[in-house]
């Protein structure tokens, strides 16, 4: 056994073993394979001998310990470089943290390029035809790493309904506005259309088999199974120290402590996966990337793509318009003094002091609109495909990363708890070259942004005028923007009225809802809709068909059309009855669904009518 041992260590250039540095590894080698020796070579060299302290002479837990190489083995494939990489860039970023080291340093930030466009002027319509259209070449990535811990939900976030009326969760909405897109860009193709668009699901050890759960108990929502790929990004090893000395699990010393890297991760998985490769292969020409909770997200999506098919951008951020100092990070242009120039998102807490130390005086304020001149950065990107393989080529998918230690005192020599390495899918830019074409895309907030993030709790405390991003805001947002859309096609609909759910005073507007198989599009809305239409605030309408044409419909009650997909209706006529109402309902009360909860209302369906 020693021998063989003494052989592994030879071959490995390891002579003399470990007995200085780890003496209770070297009492285990023997026990390992060679792959796992290769590893402990790699972790002593890169001063982690700490990690075998604790660890049992051989015959006590050694099951344990292959497993502990296997964790390793799976830390060290999974991300680009492997660990030596990992820790060498830790030790880089917590000095410069621990220095106080601004990242942007010589940098200059100014406004980027961009487009600003209005529901229903010519512009947009213009850009949404044309997206439509392109569609049909794009892939889609939703990065749904988290679970709802943070809304006060203990399931998949995915999994939340998107409004309450229908109870049509986040994913189910998605992938229908896929479906319907997949249709729309089919129509307006000439000739046979085969057109599947691919739809690919980050997961993490959280939240995939539940995923996978939710699409396969529910026929995957339409979808053929082969369109959806779910790529489960993998937790990267905690920091204890600013000597990236890496954290063992306080209940297990033959476990290291992990916890996860960002949904920057969504790049090197996709790499690595070979998929953008099958796209190119396939003549795909886009991906676009959206996160897991912003109902509005679609409404957004084909005007934005026809802005990066009509401007040849590789990379385009949708945004919104943003109050100076929002919480909210503005898509920035920074300019280097040796010449470098990159166009990327800038953390609201960043921004301000940037451009105060750059000349500005004032900081972050708002321009003459009313906003700041840097729109809001909301977490959709739309990506040129040939560009961004051959930056992931050069680059594995690897994405500038920082790090975000919580110092027990201003000494800065120790945590309150372990740290690691995040990185995050909106800095993809960073490492492009200045020839890139970066630009963004910003959308009127009431059509486009929604995210569902806050529990009820911290949602109550938000100050009054600020955004509440919680379940209860945004449901209401869902109905206010279908409201405002049908005002924009000339339907009369009524003001909203104020209410306070869960602590927040929110607008309850008409709780109207469709389909996106219905309209995926403003032009589809504006053909569905004609002669004198009127919708009174407590109202319901659910739009469940395809071929449903609304005209000179008086609305006062609750109203569900649900027809087959093959029938066309026409609706007209006056409609009255007792309706639906919201009672409200106490976060605290655990009688009632955690989902309903969260919101602070439930829907009482006391009359309907139906067709």
């Amino acid at each position: 056994m020693a021998s063989a041992v003494t052989e592994k260590f030879s071959e490995l250039g390891i002579d003399g073993g470990f007995e200085a540095s780890a003496p209770n590894l070297q009492r285990n080698l023997h026990l390992l394979s060679v792959e796992q020796v290769e590893l402990a070579k790699v972790l002593v060299e890169m001063g982690q001998t700490h990690l075998f302290e604790h660890w049992d002479e051989p015959g006590v837990d050694d099951e344990e310990k292959k497993a502990f190489f296997d964790q390793v083995a799976r830390l060290n494939s999974s991300y680009p470089g492997g660990l030596v990489s990992y820790i060498k860039t830790a030790r880089e970023l917590l000095a410069d943290s621990k220095a106080g080291k601004n990242p942007f340093d010589g940098f200059t930030p100014s406004v980027p390029t961009g487009e600003t466009l209005t529901l229903g002027d010519d512009s947009f319509m213009s850009f949404e035809e044309t997206g439509v259209k392109e569609v049909q070449k794009a892939a889609f990535v939703l990065v749904a790493g988290g679970l709802g811990e943070r809304l006060g939900y203990n399931g998949i976030k995915v999994a939340l309904p998107r409004e309450t009326t229908t109870g049509t969760c986040f994913l189910q909405h998605y992938i229908e506005t896929i479906l319907a897109l997949q249709d729309a860009s089919c129509k307006l193709s000439e000739g046979e259309c085969q057109t599947k668009i691919p739809l690919v699901i980050m997961t993490s050890d959280d939240t995939h088999s539940r995923t996978l759960e939710l699409l396969e108990s529910n026929y995957y929502f339409g979808m053929e199974p082969t369109q959806v790929k779910l790529l489960k990004q993998e937790k990267v090893a905690c920091l204890d120290d600013n000597d990236a000395r890496l954290a063992v699990e306080p209940r297990n010393k033959y476990r290291i402590q992990t916890k996860p890297h960002g949904h920057g991760d969504v790049h090197s998985l996709l790499y690595s996966s070979g998929l953008l490769n099958e796209w190119s292969d396939a003549g795909l020409r886009w991906v676009l990337f959206f996160q897991d909770t912003n109902g509005l997200l679609f409404n957004a999506i084909p005007a934005s793509l026809g802005v990066s098919y009509t401007r040849q951008y590789h990379v385009n951020s949708l945004a919104v318009p943003r109050k100076a100092k929002e919480a909210i990070g503005g898509i920035t242009r920074l300019t280097h003094a040796d010449g470098r120039s990159m166009v990327i998102n800038v953390e609201y807490n960043q921004l301000d002091p940037l451009l105060r130390a750059t000349g500005f005086p004032d900081g972050d304020v708002n321009c003459e609109t009313g906003y700041s001149p840097f729109p809001g950065n909301i977490n959709q990107l739309i990506l040129e495909l040939g560009p961004y393989i051959e930056e992931l080529t050069k680059t594995g998918g690897a994405i500038k990363e920082f790090v975000n230690p919580k110092y027990k005192d201003a000494s800065k020599t120790s945590f309150k708890s372990s740290t690691r390495l995040e990185c995050m899918m909106q800095d993809y830019p960073q490492t492009l070259p200045p020839s890139a074409r970066v630009g963004f895309t910003v959308m009127e907030p009431w059509l486009a942004y929604a995210p569902v993030k806050n529990n009820p709790e911290d949602s109550a405390k938000v100050p009054k005028g600020n955004p509440y991003h919680s379940a209860t805001s945004g449901e209401m947002f869902v109905y206010r923007a279908n409201s405002l859309i049908l005002r924009k096609a000339g339907v009369q609909v009524a003001d909203p009225v104020q209410h306070v759910f869960n602590g927040q005073e929110v607008e309850v507007w008409p709780r109207i809802t469709w389909k996106p198989k219905w309209a995926v599009t403003f032009k589809e809305v504006k053909n569905k809709v004609s002669g004198s239409n009127s919708i009174s605030q407590r109202s319901t309408l659910v739009i469940k068909g395809r071929n449903i044409f609304v005209k000179d419909l008086s609305l006062d009650g609750a109203l569900v059309i649900d027809v087959a997909d093959d029938k066309e209706v026409k609706v007209e006529g006056s409609v009255q009855n007792k309706g639906w109402i919201l009672e409200n309902v106490d976060y605290k009360d655990t009688s009632v669904p955690e989902e309903l909860r969260i919101r602070g209302f439930r829907i009482n369906k006391i009359e309907t009518t139906g067709v």
